[in-house]
């Protein structure tokens, strides 16, 4: 049965509920969490000055020190804005700043931004195309644009898919002359995979499901994704042929991953679909990580938080918006995948009144922080910062709205509890219909992420009971 979110508390009740915020929010009242979301997205909109005529910024960009990814992903929080409040005062802003980046090949390939984008910067503008297509974001123009951007995007990094070294996957950067040529990433890798997993679920294309496939066998393949622990890795360099991984650890690639794992199992029939709802719950144990495990702090422990860069404040501003994409994702992979429901659900509240408290600067007192474990405002503020505020707020509201949109004829299904993902014996991957592709990965990883084990309450496999028993104990 499908809970939504905002009901939650009958389920897991958030005692600390009653303690004032900076910005007020009762995260059981759907009134009050739009009027929050509203605070905070005018916040987050203040910091865009590319539509004003006297501003040096480019238009649907943000100043230094913010990078051109960090917009796209700001783009796509604000569809999202629109999509669970019906407020429609930005839109007009949104769908200019969006249609401003397209480039000349319509691929999010601006020139101007040579200099600094990589694959992973170019999904973040597909991204936002693509959620644009699946929420019916209004569009200035008929027929819409976003899904023909996000495909678009899509087959350009297909053309990039580089087999030279590692037995495949995406370089970090595109250009040779960028920094980070000679590493292939999970930011990258991940994003590739993602797209196409959504792509696959809003069209019914069989290209777009052997693309996932195939990419997360590789991450798989490469130890970019562990086998026993469902840890997400940073990446790797392919001039020592992917032979070892970086293992710091970042929350967006993980809820990447985990929401491309959500799109999977809603858009694939048995027994891929068990597979890849398994692989999800994995993840979705695994990102206990990215809970504050500090005692004696003023708010509640287990909230969402940046271990790689946030207790020790060293933060740099990309980093400062990671966890914004986390609770997104989050968010996404519960709506299509309702078993997951309960153990978001709890993350989300306890994170999103924790945020609420620590939005009590400037001079009306509603900017935001960074650490929302320490009960209050930290002094930090920034895009980061508002918009990871915004997303883990307005998540509170994916049960509220309509799933993501696909093209009619298309159809998905929720995964039901009990459902058996399928064991790959004797070293072999399964059939392309099973769940997997024939990318560089091996069959060692997606039989540990995706093995044996039942999909539902009380028994997910590889541990999601753990972080059940954490987040609603």
């Amino acid at each position: 049965m499908y809970i939504p979110l905002a009901n939650i508390h009958l389920l897991a009740t958030v005692s600390w509920l009653s303690l004032a915020g900076a910005i007020p929010l009762d995260v059981n009242n759907e009134t009050s969490i739009k009027q929050a979301a509203s605070t905070i997205a005018y916040g987050l909109m203040s910091y865009y000055t590319g539509n004003q005529s006297s501003s040096p910024v480019a238009e649907g960009t943000f100043p230094a020190p913010y990078y051109w990814w960090e917009a796209g992903a700001v783009w796509g929080a604000m569809i999202d804005y629109w999509h669970y409040t019906n407020d429609s005062t930005y839109n007009d802003v949104v769908a200019q700043a969006l249609l401003s980046q397209i480039s000349p090949t319509k691929d999010f390939m601006p020139p101007a931004e040579a200099g600094q984008e990589g694959n992973d910067d170019q999904f973040f503008w597909a991204a936002a195309a693509m959620s644009a297509a699946e929420r019916n974001f209004p569009s200035p123009s008929t027929p819409s644009p976003w899904l023909s951007l996000a495909a678009a995007a899509f087959t350009s990094q297909t053309q990039r898919w580089n087999t030279a070294t590692c037995r495949g996957g995406l370089k970090w950067q595109i250009f040779p002359s960028n920094t980070g040529y000679d590493y292939k990433n999970t930011a990258a890798n991940g994003g590739f995979f993602q797209l196409a997993a959504r792509l696959f679920r809003y069209t019914g294309s069989a290209t777009y499901q052997a693309w996932a496939t195939t990419a997360w066998d590789w991450m798989a393949g490469v130890g970019l994704v562990d086998a026993a622990s469902c840890a997400v890795y940073d990446g790797t360099q392919d001039a020592a042929n992917c032979s070892q991984v970086n293992e710091l650890a970042f929350s967006y690639t993980h809820g990447m991953l985990l929401a491309g794992c959500a799109a999977l199992a809603n858009a694939s029939a048995p027994p891929a679909s068990a597979l890849w709802a398994a692989r999800a719950a994995g993840l979705l144990a695994s990102s206990a990580r990215f809970l504050a495990p500090f005692p004696n702090l003023t708010a509640p422990r287990l909230v969402l938080y940046e271990p790689a860069c946030e207790p020790a404040a060293a933060c740099d501003a990309d980093q400062l918006s990671f966890k914004a994409l986390l609770a997104r994702w989050l968010a996404a992979a519960a709506q299509l995948l309702p078993d997951l429901t309960d153990a978001v659900a709890a993350v989300l509240q306890r994170s999103a009144q924790a945020a609420a408290r620590a939005c009590a600067g400037g001079e009306a007192g509603v900017t935001c922080g960074q650490k929302w474990y320490v009960g209050g405002f930290d002094g930090s503020v920034g895009v980061g910062q508002q918009l990871g505020a915004l997303e883990v707020v307005q998540g509170l509201l994916v049960g509220k709205g309509s799933p993501p949109a696909v093209a009619p004829g298309v159809v998905v299904r929720v995964v039901a509890a009990g459902e058996t993902a399928p064991v790959p014996t004797g070293g072999a991957a399964p059939t392309a219909g099973a769940g997997t592709g024939t990318g560089g990965g091996g069959a060692g990883g997606g039989a540990a992420l995706g093995g044996a084990g039942r999909v539902g309450v009380g028994g997910w496999i590889v541990g999601l009971g753990v972080l059940g028993a954490v987040v609603l104990g």
